[in-house]
């Protein structure tokens, strides 16, 4: 794969919230997942982080569009821009000479025909000359160092920005999964909404993202607590400014009921797991992956609800993207891979 390869070989992580792509065994870019295009022309303005510091600032011939939702392409048109600006961005991908592309992305394993469609044809619009897919929680489970094609039960809990699924794998196969629509952007949604209800003080996405960041946490009781995240901005009812100081404590309880749904889809897994995988979970653990996994207290949280031992991976943040590679490396070995229509 030298600098003038006629093919390139990426791997996509084409999430909700933030797209990954790896490339020669290094992740070369980490973006948010949203453009900005002009209202008049949908001519593309900016991508990824520069198009994020422009949403809610935008004038009216600008708008900003996040083009997944829940995991799945919601805005095929945006998509492509994206995917093809994100390319750009790689090393030798976006010069005079642009080779062809191999591409496996990742996708959630509730995607429906439909869905796996509309992300292959983006990809083909995109350049791809060969595209490939794996499912989330496949790909968390390779990033996550578990070998998956094993005749044991691992269990994985990939938390994104738009879904969050459950899976149990053997055998290079999923034996029971369930996806759920509470993930990232619900967290940060249920901030949103605590701070205005709570403290009546109107906030954005970006500083309830923040505060997720800061003091996000699944249990009241830390072992070790952050510092109190100190928040300005208008009031509801006279909109002079006011500050407020949050724990961990309360945003705890802010993001409760939406891991209620977590701890559910995790029981309802456990239950469809069979006797001989739950043996081998119990004595491998389970295994938390993306950006929500980094919630302070979610692994002990989790361990209380189900007797079971959690480990987050290393990087949870890069673990799907970092799989997505494992998986590119040996696409021609992993017949769970699925391959994109042409």
């Amino acid at each position: 794969m030298g600098l003038f390869s006629l093919t390139q070989e990426l791997a996509i992580d084409l999430g909700t919230a933030n797209t990954l792509i790896i490339h020669n065994g290094k992740v070369v870019v980490d973006e948010p997942s949203i453009v900005a295009v002009d209202v008049h022309t949908d001519k593309l303005i900016a991508i990824g982080e520069t198009a994020r510091r422009m949403d809610g600032k935008v004038n009216p011939n600008i708008k900003t569009i996040r083009p997944l939702k829940d995991g799945v392409i919601a805005d095929f048109n945006a998509t492509e821009l994206m995917l093809r600006g994100m390319i750009k961005k790689v090393p030798s991908t976006g010069g005079l000479f642009s080779p062809s592309l191999n591409m496996v992305i990742c996708i959630p394993s509730g995607s429906t025909n439909v869905d796996i469609r509309a992300v292959s044809e983006a990809a083909d619009h995109a350049g791809a000359r060969e595209v490939y897919m794996i499912f989330e929680p496949m790909a968390a489970a390779l990033g996550a160092g578990l070998d998956v094609e094993a005749p044991e039960g691992n269990l994985i809990i990939d938390i994104g920005g738009g879904t969050s699924e459950v899976a149990c794998i053997s055998l290079g196969g999923i034996v029971c999964s369930e996806s759920i629509d509470v993930a990232g952007d619900v967290f940060t949604n249920d901030i949103l909404n605590y701070v205005r209800q709570q403290h009546n003080i109107r906030i954005d996405e970006r500083m309830a993202e923040a505060i997720k960041c800061s003091v996000g946490a699944a249990v009241t009781d830390l072992d070790d607590e952050p510092e109190n995240f100190v928040i300005t901005g208008p009031d509801i009812l006279t909109a002079r400014p006011r500050t407020v100081s949050l724990n961990s404590s309360e945003i705890a309880y802010a993001l409760d009921k939406s891991l209620v749904k977590l701890d559910t889809a995790l029981m309802t897994v456990l239950e469809k797991t069979p006797p001989g995988l739950y043996a081998d979970i119990v004595n491998n653990g389970v295994y938390l992956a993306g950006g929500g996994a980094l919630i302070r207290g979610l692994d002990k949280r989790l361990s209380e609800k189900t007797g079971l031992p959690f480990h987050i991976a290393e990087d949870p943040l890069r673990a799907i993207v970092r799989g997505t590679g494992i998986a590119l490396q040996n696409r021609k070995h992993f017949s769970f891979l699925m391959r994109g229509s042409r």
